[in-house]
């Protein structure tokens, strides 16, 4: 067994472990489990922590002390651990009771209905903060059924569990291939499913491809997959950024206007489409700044560029645990989690 298979095999095991124990324990017991995970995880400032702060540094400004910033990626952390935590103990929970739970604390559905009145499919466009899943299940709620994608993921067995859990919540899954995040049947299957007046929901905010729009995201250059905007041109669908959160006890769903695409060109369209997106990412994310859960390179300065591979000039996202509340010195380790 090569040492890549082996790691793939240990992952496939831990995944079936949790979702076979999580589910058992106590919720307060389980929360405050993750928790500590996530604070340790901080703690050990491995590679995907210190590019959580790379990111967060670019959403809080240069402005943020080493202290505010190392709190906002200890949330974030924690709320990224809250929905593993709700992934593994959702298939034992009273699904419609959770979507319906969700829809109370959603805004902007009138866009929705709105479109759907009018004939038109809706494409809901979203950036990987707060719990997807949780959306779509509410989603699959107020519509009867989405359309999605899903990144093929390594081992195999842990994709088709992912697949098939989504599944069970009623969620139709294609495969995420391709130049737009989309390849073949994929494409005609998304585009079909539009025409039908039908939801289709895709995150939106990392360019897999590496060969999406150039957008200006917080400020500075990235790019973010085409698809939303060019299956909205192209279908005639409504396409809605849409920013999810967290509460103490529940979730935070915002559903914005249909954008704009402006131009009569194909290209423009998609560029102008693009980064309107972006910029109610941008706006929603700033509100909810720890509940993004953003741990890989998403900038072109992070993904392509040898300076300034923190994004700033003061290194001061290295720095998360430079200042602990309160003005103590935190400990911190150099080794990845």
């Amino acid at each position: 067994m090569t040492a890549s298979a082996g790691g793939g095999a240990l992952a496939a095991l831990a995944y079936r472990a949790a979702w076979a124990t999580v589910p058992r324990v106590p919720e307060s017991m389980a929360r405050s489990m993750v928790n500590r995970i996530a604070d340790a995880l901080v703690d050990r400032r491995g590679p995907g922590v210190l590019q959580l702060a790379r990111n967060q540094r670019r959403v809080l400004g240069t402005d943020a002390t080493p202290a505010a910033l190392h709190a906002v990626v200890r949330a974030a952390m924690r709320s990224y651990g809250r929905y593993w935590l709700e992934t593994f103990r959702l298939q034992r929970m009273d699904t419609r009771a959770v979507a319906r739970q969700a829809l109370v604390g959603s805004t902007g559905l009138h866009h929705i209905r709105a479109a759907q009145d009018a004939g038109r499919g809706v494409i809901l466009a979203l950036p990987h903060s707060g719990n997807w899943d949780i959306a779509g299940l509410s989603m699959v709620e107020l519509v009867g059924g989405i359309t999605t994608v899903a990144e093929r993921l390594e081992p195999e067995s842990v994709y088709r569990r992912f697949v098939a859990y989504r599944e069970q919540l009623g969620f139709e899954i294609l495969p995420l291939t391709g130049e737009t995040g989309t390849s073949g049947r994929t494409a005609a299957v998304l585009r079909e499913r539009l025409e039908q007046g039908r939801m289709v929901c895709l995150l939106a905010d990392r360019d897999l491809a590496g060969n999406g729009i150039p957008v200006t995201f917080f400020g500075e250059r990235t790019t973010m997959p085409a698809g939303p905007a060019m299956l909205a041109a192209r279908t005639g669908a409504a396409l809605c950024p849409v920013h999810l959160a967290y509460t103490d006890s529940g979730w935070i769903q915002y559903v914005g206007a249909p954008l704009d695409l402006p131009g009569a060109r194909l290209a423009d369209q998609v560029r102008g489409g693009t980064q309107a997106m972006a910029d109610v990412f941008a706006r929603r994310i700033a509100l909810f700044p720890a509940d993004w859960h953003m741990m890989q390179p998403l900038w072109t300065a992070d993904r392509y560029g040898a300076a300034g591979a923190a994004g700033t000039t003061d290194g001061s996202a290295d720095r998360i645990t430079a200042e602990a509340p309160g003005g103590a010195a935190a400990s911190t380790t150099a080794a990845s989690p």
